[in-house]
């Protein structure tokens, strides 16, 4: 039997479950999986607190925690900050205080000053309590004009960071459509009110992470994107992530960008993870909407670097933890350094996450490392955790959006260990001589060094600058020194000589800070120029790539002798090429003529520098200069094909971007379409028709003589498949809509795939819907992977989205054909009939309809041992279970276990209800007469290869191909209720379910 539907976040089986509800805050503990060697205890609860999504813990002890009560729709300013206090001194809160309230969506929280900063969109919030009475009765809106979006795209998370100032999480807003007049509201320019003359972010550029300083109304914006949850690591490198991106790094700050407009790059961060997304739940009857992909990242958040000194290696300062709320867990990543930039590995158990729990209700949303090295877990706990903007209007219907905004909860973890915690008890830091607070810049605990950094800026005491100096001299701690040379910037007083010595300290985070230091300075210490220079020779790469960064600034002969030497020997990281060409001053042309020069085509480095370069050029460059360079990367040279692709590819990148590039490039024309033609190198024919796109086909005598050699190509089956496929392209760049006839002709079984592939994009960029009647009509014939194509041309368009909801509403296309990640796509569309449509195809339950009669095996206690006989007798003649007991013809078994019971059942039961891309079956007619029946397993251009159910497989090549069409239904019998009993049943999901 072959049971369908195994893509990796299919929702084409809702998770219909038998609903447990929530667990009381004394039993939820029995409900962990928790990495061995730590202990989770409960620190907080409803009553006290409910619907926490941020805490902070101040100098005092004072816990303060976000109540979030209006997510998702609630507007009504029922959010609150409260401050809980242990009374018993037990390490458990037993007494709140509403500490402020009447907020919209308060979305994070940090102790400045003698308060607290909160930031509840649009507005950041500073509150204080004046009279002790454990309420605030000052609110000073200190910056507004933030979007107000979605939750986790306001403005949230305040954190301070060792340079002192203040980085908040933001995203533009306007990613609503169903609720855009609640929800879409895109912000003004970021200010500070009642502050004329300061610092405005306009609208145009707020949709990226901010940090400002509210004592000095400094107000920037940083190069990096960041949904809820942020942290630096030990060292200042800024740590982000969004719902599916769990974990990446801010490479490149934003005024190293901003100094060459003409450097083109794509993204200013580093994706870090060398894992993927997985991610391994063990909830029972999880809670998913149709958005919400199962098994891997879809709700990253509260990314927490642990710098707390307290847990065991490797979960230490080179750890982070992110939380996954819709999966009910807490990821934990090993950070190791890379070049530039760093790559994050699983620690911990294999195939188990740090923290999981069988509960659906546990929504971790956020963490923070306390001022006793725990690491604190603050959990909304809610049943539905999606905003409805992305959940199912049936969904919606049944109510449920707000069940739990009563509840919440606040864990600790800790080693096996640890005692109980003392700070509950009342800490005294706020009251520390300015001497105790240096001395604790060099506490092993990042909350105890950043609280006591901040409070001795604040005071801004001159008395305490030799003891400043002093721990920045302290050979001990490299934390206390670098935490002690921010304190002295942060009150104006870190001097040249203090730099100096960190450019020289044995720690290299604390030379690549020295270096950040300089860079301040540089204007009134012009003689730092020649420390840094000297660092050209340092040993670790982030000191260098710093460095490079940080020259960029300066316009010497020294600097650029420097930024050439590091450029050449760090080429094979890509972010030193960024860094070096950043600068302002490069001096483009020659160093390209260096590059070339030099070129090493065994380096792949070389091909993106010239790439880079030559868009700068075509950008910005000279008109002549341009010219010349098509010339001399176009003429066929054997010599020369190394790097002339690159050129090629660069100069049309940057021309894109120049006004009347077409009107100027006309002569060139003739010297591309030779190259297109002619030219022996398949990369250079192909760059070469980019460039053409992009400057035009002007000359009609040459575009018509050129149209006449690619349609003789396109026709010639003797010719090469590649370059069949280069002559449809040039087609696309001519004009397809004279040749529709002939490239419908191409998509057929017997054409290689990447001709079909070929004709189906050339045909798709005719306006019309040409391409997707043609694409329904040749439906039963097209292969799995150009099908996957030809949905993908349904896509570009409202008008063409309503024809593919059209054909699967009809049965003309099945909706397991379309992959999840296009389901997305269908399902979040503007138009608000096409998405109520799209939804409701694909969150319809349709495994309810099947077999009622069978609902009683849901009922049913199963027996896994029983079940494994069960799947030997019935199924294992085409499945195999994790990989054993079986064949494997149709798909593993093993991957259903998070399934729920009525989905596997009704795909049992009813092998047509929706049947997996890829395990379709299919008959193929040979042109010697012979038939074959199989699935499709793979295919490449010249041949698919077809398995049969007793899993023989055979190479097919598309030229014996007569016929080819698919039949619509499962490989798999149906009938097989007549064979399995109710309690077979019960004991097969039992089996097929049992590590769930």
């Amino acid at each position: 039997m072959v049971l369908t539907e195994l893509i990796a976040g299919c929702k084409d089986i809702p998770d219909t479950k038998i609903e447990t509800g929530p667990i009381a805050p004394e039993d939820v503990i029995a409900t962990f999986d928790l990495e061995p060697g730590f202990k989770i205890e409960l620190v907080a609860s409803e009553p006290l607190v409910s619907d926490p999504v941020d805490m902070e813990i101040d100098e005092y002890g004072r816990m303060y925690v976000v109540e979030m009560h209006g997510y998702p729709l609630d507007k009504t300013g029922i959010g609150k900050i409260k401050m809980l206090s242990d009374v018993n001194g037990d390490g458990r809160m037993d007494k709140s205080a509403v500490f402020a309230d009447q907020l919209i969506l308060p979305f994070g929280i940090m102790r400045w000053k003698k308060g607290l900063l909160v930031a509840d969109a649009p507005n950041m919030i500073y509150f204080e309590d004046t009279d002790g009475d454990s309420r605030a009765d000052i609110r000073d809106t200190l910056l507004t004009g933030f979007a107000f979006s979605n939750a986790q795209m306001n403005a949230g998370n305040p954190i301070y960071g060792l340079d002192n100032w203040i980085y908040l999480t933001s995203e533009s807003g306007g990613t609503y459509q169903i609720y855009k007049k609640e929800f879409g509201d895109l912000g003004s320019d970021i200010f500070f009110p009642g502050k004329p003359g300061t610092t405005r972010i306009p609208l145009e550029n707020t949709g990226r992470t901010v940090r400002f300083r509210p004592d000095r109304h400094q107000l920037e914006l940083t190069s990096g994107v960041t949904q809820f949850g942020h942290d630096f690591d030990v060292w200042g490198h800024h740590l982000l992530g969004d719902n599916s991106n769990h974990i990446y790094h801010e490479v490149m700050a934003a005024p190293y960008l901003k100094r060459n407009p003409d450097l083109l790059i794509s993204t200013s961060t580093q994706t870090l993870t060398d894992h993927g997304s997985e991610v391994f739940s063990i909830t029972r009857n999880p809670e998913r909407q149709i958005l919400s992909a199962e098994g891997v990242f879809t709700s990253a958040c509260g990314n927490t670097a642990y710098t707390g000194g307290a847990f065991p290696a490797p979960f230490n300062e080179n750890s982070t933890f992110v939380a996954e709320p819709v999966s009910n867990l807490v990821h934990v990543d090993g950070i190791k350094n890379k070049g530039a930039s760093f790559v994050a590995s699983r620690i911990g158990r294999e195939r188990k996450e740090f923290l999981s729990s069988t509960d659906s209700w546990f929504r971790p949303v956020n963490m923070y490392v306390g001022p006793d090295g725990a690491l604190y877990v603050v959990d909304y706990y809610r049943q539905i955790i999606e905003h409805p903007e992305w959940m199912s209007e049936e969904a919606i219907q049944a109510g449920g959006l707000y069940n739990g905004k009563d509840k919440g909860r606040i864990y600790r973890i800790t080693p096996t260990s640890a005692p109980t915690a003392a700070w509950t008890k009342g800490l005294h830091l706020g009251d520390a001589s300015n001497e105790a607070l240096v001395k604790e810049l060099a506490n092993r605990n990042r909350w105890w060094r950043l609280h006591a950094q901040r409070l001795l800026v604040d005071r801004a005491d001159q008395q305490v600058i030799p003891a400043l100096v002093q721990m920045a001299k302290n050979p001990a701690s490299a934390q206390g020194r670098l935490h002690a040379l921010w304190t002295l910037e942060g009150m104006g007083v870190l001097t040249a000589e203090m730099i100096k010595m960190a450019l020289q300290d044995a720690i290299a985070g604390i030379r690549e800070n020295g270096i950040k230091l300089a860079e301040l300075h540089i204007s009134s210490s012009p003689e730092l120029e020649s420390a840094l220079l000297h660092l050209h020779n340092d040993v670790d790469p982030k000191v260098r790539f710093q460095l490079l960064c940080t020259i960029g600034f300066f316009d010497t002969k020294e600097t650029a002798g420097v930024r050439d030497k590091l450029l050449f020997e760090n080429l094979q990281d890509n972010w030193v090429q960024i860094a070096a060409l950043s600068a302002a001053s490069s001096q483009t042309n020659s160093l390209l003529e260096v590059v070339i020069a030099r070129y090493n085509p065994e380096q792949l480095a070389y091909a993106s520098l010239v790439q880079r370069l030559a868009s700068m050029i075509g950008s910005s460059g000279g008109i002549e200069n341009i010219r010349h360079l098509i010339q001399n990367a176009a003429v066929a040279n054997p010599e020369k094909v190394t790097w002339q692709p690159a050129l090629l590819e660069g100069l049309s990148e940057g021309l894109i971007r120049r006004k009347n590039a077409s009107s100027e490039f006309n002569q060139q024309q003739a010297i591309l379409i030779k190259a297109y033609f002619e030219h022996s190198s398949p990369s250079v024919r192909k760059a070469a028709l980019q460039l053409l796109k992009v400057i035009g086909l002007q000359d009609r005598s040459l575009t018509k003589a050129a149209l006449k050699k690619a349609l003789s190509a396109v026709q010639n089956r003797n010719l090469p498949d590649e370059q069949r496929v280069e002559a449809i392209n040039f087609l696309s760049a001519a004009n397809p809509v004279a040749h529709v006839e002939m490239l419908k002709k191409l998509i057929i079984p017997q054409e290689h795939s990447s001709v079909q592939l070929a004709a189906l994009h050339t045909l798709s960029l005719i306006p019309e819907n040409v391409v997707n009647q043609y694409v329904l009509q040749q439906w039963p014939v097209l292969t799995p992977e150009v099908k996957d194509a030809g949905i993908n041309t349904f896509l570009t368009s409202p008008e063409r989205v309503s024809i593919l909801l059209d054909a699967i509403e009809s049965g003309k296309i099945q909706k397991a054909s379309i992959n999840f990640l296009q389901g997305v796509q269908l399902m979040t569309q503007g138009d608000d009939k096409l998405r109520k449509r799209a939804r409701s195809i694909f969150a319809h339950n349709d495994e309810q309809k099947v077999h009622k009669e069978y609902q009683k095996a849901l009922q049913l206690q199963g027996n896994s041992v029983k079940g494994k006989i069960v799947f030997t007798q019935n199924c294992a003649l085409c499945h195999q279970f994790k990989g054993e007991n079986g064949n494997s013809f149709g798909p593993d078994l093993g991957t259903v276990s998070k399934w729920q019971p009525e989905g596997i059942m009704a795909n049992i039961l009813a092998p047509n209800l929706s049947i997996a891309a890829n395990y379709e079956l299919w008959v193929v007619e040979l042109t010697s007469g012979e038939s074959i029946q199989g699935i499709i397993t793979s295919e490449t251009p010249a041949a698919i290869q077809l398995k049969n159910v007793g899993g023989v497989e055979k190479m097919i090549p598309r030229s014996d191909i007569k016929s080819l069409n698919t039949l619509n239904i499962s490989a798999m019998p149906a009938g097989l209720e007549k064979s399995i009993s109710h309690q077979d049943m019960a004991d097969l999901l039992a089996f097929l379910r049992q590590n769930n």
